[in-house]
């Protein structure tokens, strides 16, 4: 890994570990929250385009370069980064922030406005994996399964997709040693194939530099869970973004997500899959920048 791929950075200590993050703008704080296989250069087309409305503020998540790295044999469970994201808000006086969240990072965010809603002003979740909404694990167990096929078949049928044909067998070549394949099936099942393949070789790299934490989410103990309840209870505008050529399940959990939240919005990203803000920028800055527009904090006129 290259460490002058990341610039100047800052740093911020929480919970015992130390994060890296950049800055740019003042205002009120827009906080990008990383997915897997990802560290703070996959917001690098988001955070010139907000920081000149807003505090954008990039970070990298606990074991994401250029942070310490995972120690081997290690577990890299979602609630952990949870409290770091809202311990690293507070530590940097960014509270209360606009999260926009990819992936893993969506669902951090999204489980960040459940236990820490004094954090967080609203959120933008790019298609987060919620599986947990629908099965118990993940990959969902035969008994999951059939549980909802019962109840929602289309979205079994697609989870079944997600889970078995890419989560386990990437899980599968990760145990037999085979990083580059697992990031290759994992590339393939989440982005799709023609996209995959189309990643430039610094995004390649930084697939590479993040393989042990990706190793260790997967052979690890998962998801954590998440009852409709939980997210029917959170009060913050939320705008949900799916990519127009994402993996169907994917869209289900949209849907469902949709269904459940209180204030919520939706937009489609036309030309994009999975990474959507890294593969159809201008069109997820749009959205980004129209969203927080609605739902900036209003100041007091004075007397």
């Amino acid at each position: 890994m290259s460490g002058t791929a990341f610039g100047a950075t800052k740093t911020a200590t929480v919970n015992g570990t130390t994060l890296a993050y950049r800055e740019q703008g003042e205002g009120e704080p827009v906080v990008f929250v990383h997915g897997t296989l990802s560290d703070m250069r996959s917001w690098e087309q988001q955070l010139p385009a907000v920081g000149g409305h807003y505090r954008g503020i990039a970070y990298s998540r606990r074991f994401a370069p250029p942070n310490e790295d995972i120690p081997p044999g290690a577990d890299d469970q979602m609630l952990p980064h949870v409290e770091d994201l809202a311990a690293f808000l507070r530590e940097i006086d960014a509270v209360p922030a606009h999260l926009v969240g990819h992936s893993w990072g969506a669902f951090i965010s999204l489980l960040t406005a459940i236990r820490h809603p004094d954090v967080v002003r609203s959120l933008v979740l790019e298609e987060p994996p919620v599986l947990t909404l629908f099965v118990k694990n993940v990959p969902p167990s035969p008994a999951d399964l059939l549980r909802l096929f019962v109840t929602r078949p289309r979205s079994a049928v697609a989870i079944l997709a997600l889970g078995a044909g890419t989560i386990a067998r990437a899980t599968k070549a990760l145990q037999r040693g085979e990083d580059d394949e697992a990031i290759r099936i994992f590339g393939h099942g989440v982005l799709g194939k023609e996209s995959f393949e189309r990643l430039p070789e610094a995004r390649r790299e930084q697939l590479r530099d993040n393989v042990n934490s990706f190793r260790a989410q997967q052979l690890g103990a998962g998801f954590p869970p998440l009852d409709d309840d939980e997210v029917r209870g959170i009060g913050v505008p939320t705008l949900l973004v799916n990519g127009e050529r994402s993996p169907a399940a994917f869209l289900h959990l949209i849907n469902r997500l949709e269904e459940l939240l209180p204030r919520v919005e939706r937009v489609t990203i036309p030309t994009a899959s999975h990474a959507l803000h890294e593969e159809n920028a201008p069109a997820v800055n749009e959205a980004i920048l129209q969203f927080l527009g609605r739902h900036r904090e209003v100041p007091i006129a004075p007397r």
